[in-house]
């Protein structure tokens, strides 16, 4: 389905609306990811097993993942504006009790509610869905989604702001900085959120909760959930993972390695509006398509020992599938359930948090009787499957002749 030339222009409420969630999902992401840098300061100070540490650093994506659909459904019911700045300064609480937390058993706890900054995902999207009509969705969705490019923010300052500041001071130093530090954003950029975007429309609807989960009964909707897991649970799960890999694996120092991951972190966040563009343009089913035949091109020479560079120049690859891919899913899910944003793509998006959640423990789990390869073996293997399931279905409703109607 092409772009419609006679497509509504954004308002400038609108605009707004989508230029603040984005710079506030931008830094609840940092914040999300952020265990992937100071969880290995921890590692070194409480002496964890590679099994804790992977647990650390999926905790908050576990919490992230599973509060999505509730937290979309009543940015539906309720609106965006209030749920987003209600995630945006709980978030900022917990952030700033884990910069003074100084037992393992605290951090894991408080972990868990610094994953609150994953909700923001479902919540911003059904937030700009209020505002931004369909067939501008793709793009607006798509710039959205690019404050992914939040966790590259903390794979280049995190490692910087560990040295920062010794501890002692009146501010809590060490790692100890990194959650301080992002507490105080947090705090400053929902103030700014709530004075310059508008109030949220007025929700009239006569819908019962029935009603408004009715579509989770699709199995289209959880074909759309696998597919995210491909595009952002992996991504997620690689976000996580390679800043450890680069340091036990290839022996480089903690700010070589978040600035190699941030070299796959920019293309699977910054290609998102692309992605949504080509989507709103030639259609979310050929744009998604391609993601994954680029995702498996990369992924198969990765499965084997690799030097650094080509190991670095293929991670960016799968970066361009899963930045491109992540927008034309949540296009299709747009096209296919407008009005119904919160709750289909919350459902959407928790089962891709899920998907970051269980993957680093796979791959930890692999590890010993597959090697160094265990990652890319596990998301071959996954692509693949869900590559194929994408072109069963899209050949199965296109014989049908079935198409989204966009509103």
């Amino acid at each position: 389905m092409t772009h419609s030339p006679a497509a509504p222009a954004l308002t400038a409420d609108a605009r707004r609306v989508v230029a603040w969630s984005t710079t506030g999902f931008t830094l609840m992401f940092a914040v999300w990811v952020m265990f992937a840098i100071v969880a290995l300061p921890i590692r070194k100070q409480f002496g964890l097993s590679d099994a804790q540490f992977a647990l650390l650093t999926a905790i908050p994506v576990l919490t992230g993942s599973l509060l999505r659909l509730p937290a979309g459904l009543l940015a539906d019911r309720l609106g965006g504006k209030k749920l987003f700045l209600g995630v945006t300064f709980v978030t900022a609480a917990f952030a700033l009790a884990l910069a003074f937390a100084h037992s393992f058993s605290m951090i894991l706890a408080l972990a868990l509610g610094v994953g609150l900054a994953g909700v923001s995902f479902a919540v911003g999207n059904a937030w700009i869905a209020q505002w931004v009509p369909a067939a501008r969705q793709g793009l607006a969705l798509g710039t959205f989604g690019a404050g992914n490019a939040g966790a590259s923010l903390t794979k280049l300052a995190a490692p910087l702001l560990v040295g920062l500041v010794p501890a002692g001071l009146l501010i809590p130093g060490g790692w100890h900085f990194v959650p301080f530090l992002f507490a105080l954003l947090l705090l400053g950029v929902g103030l700014l959120t709530a004075r310059f975007t508008p109030a949220d429309l007025p929700r009239q609807t006569t819908r019962t909760l029935g009603d408004w989960l009715r579509p989770l009964g699709n199995a289209q909707v959880w074909r759309f959930g696998l597919y995210y897991v491909v595009f952002f649970g992996a991504y997620v799960a690689l976000s996580l993972y390679l800043p450890k890999f680069y340091v036990d694996h290839s022996g480089v120092p903690l700010a070589e390695a978040g600035l190699l991951t941030a070299l796959f972190i920019f293309p699977a966040s910054l290609l998102r509006p692309l992605g949504g563009y080509l989507s709103d343009r030639f259609g979310p089913r050929g744009v998604t398509v391609a993601a994954f035949a680029v995702m498996l091109l990369g992924l198969l020479p990765l499965t084997r020992e690799l030097a650094l560079v080509p190991f670095v120049l293929l991670t960016t690859v799968v970066g361009v599938g899963m930045g491109v891919g992540k927008a034309s899913t949540y296009t299709l899910v747009a096209q296919w359930y407008p009005g119904q944003m919160g709750v289909v793509g919350g459902l959407v998006g928790l089962l891709g948090g899920l998907g970051g959640f269980i993957l680093p423990l796979t791959f930890a789990a692999l590890a010993p009787s597959l090697g160094a390869g265990a990652a890319f073996m596990t998301l071959l293997v996954l692509t693949g499957f869900s590559g194929l399931v994408f072109l069963g279905s899209m050949l199965r409703l296109r014989s049908l002749g079935r198409q989204p109607s966009l509103v």
